[in-house]
C-alpha cells in the first residue's frame, strides 16, 4: 500500500554546499540517503516530495560537514498483511515465482499458486501444468494475498515477502478470465 507520511530525519550538508542550504538541497539529499531504503515502520521509501522544516545545522567533530535535522513528507511503499496486491512475474525459479509488487517483489511458492502440480519448465522460464495445461510465466499479471513479511532494515534485497494466490479470486489474470467466462456460461444454461 502506498502511503504518504510526515517524517524527521537527519541530512549531512557537505561544505562545498554550505552557502546554500535551501529546501531543494535538503530534498535531493533527503532522496538520496533515504529512496530505496526500508524502514519496518514506515516501509520502502519510494521518494521524498516536499521538505517542511530545515533544523539549525550542528557541527559533530571530526567530520566535514554540518548535520540538518529535516520535516518532510514521503511517499512510501508499506506492503501489509493479508493485502491483496496485483503485480507482474519477474522471474520464473523451481520453486516459485517472484512477483513485483510496487518497489518490492515478493515470493509466489510453487506450492501457493494451484491447486495443480506445477513442473518448472527450465526452456521456456515458466511453471506448467499438465492436467489443465495452464503456464506461469515471467511478464504474466498476477492477483496474490500478503501472507508473510520479515524486513530486513540494513539489506532491504534481503527482506521477504511471501504471497499466496490459491484462495478464489487470486492467481494469474489470465486464469481468472478463464474461470469467469466457465461461470458465465454456466449460468445461461
Amino acid at each position: 500500500m502506498y502511503k504518504r507520511v510526515r517524517l524527521k530525519d537527519t541530512v549531512e550538508v557537505p561544505p562545498e554546499e554550505l552557502g546554500d542550504v535551501s529546501p531543494d538541497l535538503v530534498k535531493k539529499l533527503l532522496q538520496d540517503k533515504l529512496e530505496g531504503r526500508m524502514d519496518e515502520d514506515v516501509g520502502s521509501v519510494v521518494t521524498v516530495t516536499r521538505v517542511h522544516d530545515i533544523g539549525e545545522g550542528t557541527v559533530l567533530p571530526n567530520r566535514p560537514g554540518v548535520y540538518y535535522e529535516a520535516d518532510f513528507d514521503a511517499v512510501t511503499f508499506d506492503p501489509q498483511m493479508q493485502e491483496v496486491v496485483d503485480g507482474t512475474v519477474v522471474e520464473v525459479v523451481e520453486f516459485g515465482a517472484f512477483v513485483g509488487i510496487g518497489p518490492v517483489d515478493g515470493l509466489l511458492h510453487v506450492s501457493q499458486i494451484s491447486d495443480e502440480y506445477l513442473a518448472f519448465d527450465h526452456e521456456n522460464q515458466q511453471l506448467a501444468s499438465n492436467e489443465s495445461n495452464r503456464t506461469l510465466g515471467v511478464d504474466d499479471a498476477v492477483r496474490a494475498r500478503i501472507v508473510t513479511k520479515s524486513i530486513d532494515e540494513r539489506n532491504p534485497r534481503d527482506s521477504k515477502i511471501g504471497l499466496t494466490a490459491k484462495q478464489p479470486g487470486l492467481g494469474k489474470h489470465g486464469w481468472l478470465e478463464e474461470d469467469r467466462q466457465k461461470r458465465e456460461a454456466q449460468a445461461g444454461d
